[in-house]
Parts: structure tokens; C-alpha cells; sequence
């Protein structure tokens, strides 16, 4: 219970508010009013002036007459995380050399919540998803092969946990929407090191991923390859592209914390 009471005082709450409001920006919301910004957080519109006064003093909001955006200020902060990480350098030269090899997009992903969040991406020239991914796009683990890899190396506790209070929506057919299916396939990316996704996000897209482990052997991360699934048939996915796929998880592991 104290120690409890000591994290309830060490929380700083107007921090987490502010992060809250640069948070409430998206692809749907890049400029809003007061009023919205306020709506879209729960707080008063007095608690989101104060806070977007604040966040425009420091550069990291900009207005325009009655709306409020993000600036490109902003990028400062995700920028911090890859450049620590190597994101920025080491590993994205591993990615493109992948994409070089097998002419098809390489990218990152770490866990985050309930999502996949790209942390490094290499695209190829075709393009095969109906959405444009970039780094900071963010994907239900449940239905990509990166999440999938993540969540198969959680702590057991922990991936009932999440399993549990999930909601598992299909985006196609080929969705898996059994929980209890879903497990026994986590188990089995776990067993055999990899993950092959089938037409299970979007039609037609078919992905493999592996494992990043960090120096102390802890996965921390995911690397996968997204092709199309009528002109890289599984065989050529499993003899082709996962010695290369594993061959860049073992070279970015060292890189990562």
C-alpha cells in the first residue's frame, strides 16, 4: 500500500495531461478547436486552453485562427527513442538490404498497448496494403505476423492477461477470432521461431516475421517481410525469405536495448 501511495505521488499529473493532448491528434483529427480538443480528452475546456497554451509556448503546438495542430516540433520526441535505439542508422541499413534482396518492404515492430507500432520500415515499390505504413503506424497485434511474434514471447500471466480483455475483430475471412485458437497458435510462433500471417489482415497480403532478440536474449522487438500471397507462394517464404529474415533479426539484436 505504500509503495502504492508513493507512485500515486510521484505521478505527475499535468504531465500526463499534456501528453494526452498531443496524443488526441491523428490522421482524423489533425487540427482541431478548443472545444474539440477538450471533448476528445475529457477535460474542461480551461484544463485544455492551459495545456495547448502551454504546449504552443514551447513549439510543440501551432494555431491557426480558431484551430490548434501539432508542429513538426513534435517529431523531436519520436525522434529521441529511434536515434537512442539505432532505428535511425544501423538498423534501418539492415532493413533496405533486405528489401534489396527480396524486392519486397522490410519493416520493425515493437509492442505497445494492444498494437504493433513501426518503429523502422524499408518499402518496397509495390505497394500491397490498402493503407500507407510508416514509422509510428500502429497495427492490432492480434492480426499482424509481427504482433503475433511479440505476443508469442510474452510471460504466460501476462499473455492471458492481454488475451483476455482483447477484442478480436476480423478484417477478413481468414481472420482468427477464436481466443482459445489464437493461443494455440501463439504457442506454436513460439515453438517454431517464426510467424506466417495468410490473408488474415488484409486479402491477398501474406507476411512472415521473426523474433529481434536484445544481447540478454529478451525479445524485444519483431522484423517482417509483407508480400503478396498469389505471387510468393509459402514454400518460397519459408526457403527463401526466412533464412534472410533471420539472418537481419541476428544482425539488428545487438543493436537494440
Amino acid at each position: 500500500m505504500a509503495e502504492a501511495k508513493q507512485q500515486n505521488r510521484d505521478f505527475v499529473t499535468s504531465l500526463a495531461k499534456g501528453l494526452a493532448v498531443i496524443q488526441a491528434f491523428g490522421p482524423d483529427t489533425p487540427r482541431m478547436t478548443l472545444s474539440e480538443v477538450a471533448a476528445r480528452t475529457g477535460m474542461s475546456r480551461a484544463t485544455a486552453r492551459r495545456l495547448l497554451l502551454t504546449l504552443e509556448t514551447l513549439g510543440f503546438v501551432r494555431s491557426t485562427a480558431r484551430n490548434f495542430e501539432l508542429s513538426p516540433q513534435v517529431l523531436d520526441l519520436g525522434y529521441s527513442f529511434l536515434s537512442a535505439h539505432n532505428f535511425t542508422g544501423v538498423i534501418q541499413s539492415l532493413i533496405e538490404a533486405v528489401t534489396r534482396e527480396l524486392q519486397e518492404s522490410c519493416s520493425v515492430g515493437m509492442l505497445n498497448g494492444e498494437d504493433v507500432v513501426y518503429v523502422a520500415r524499408s518499402s518496397a515499390e509495390h505497394r500491397l496494403m490498402s493503407i500507407s505504413l510508416s514509422i509510428g503506424s500502429r497495427l492490432p497485434a492480434v492480426t499482424t505476423s509481427m504482433g503475433r511474434v511479440l505476443l508469442a514471447h510474452m510471460e504466460t500471466p501476462a499473455r492471458a492477461r492481454f488475451l483476455d480483455r482483447v477484442e478480436l475483430v476480423p478484417s477478413t475471412p481468414r481472420t482468427v477470432t477464436d481466443k482459445a485458437r489464437l493461443n494455440h497458435i501463439l504457442d506454436d510462433v513460439q515453438r517454431d521461431g517464426y510467424c506466417v500471417l495468410d490473408q488474415e489482415l488484409e486479402p491477398a497480403l501474406r507476411s512472415l516475421a521473426v523474433p529481434v532478440r536484445n544481447p540478454a536474449g529478451q525479445v524485444v522487438a519483431a522484423v517482417n517481410v509483407s508480400t503478396n500471397a498469389g505471387r510468393v507462394p509459402q514454400e518460397q517464404l519459408m526457403q527463401t525469405f526466412l533464412p534472410v529474415l533471420q539472418r537481419c533479426a541476428a544482425s539488428i539484436g545487438p543493436y537494440i536495448g
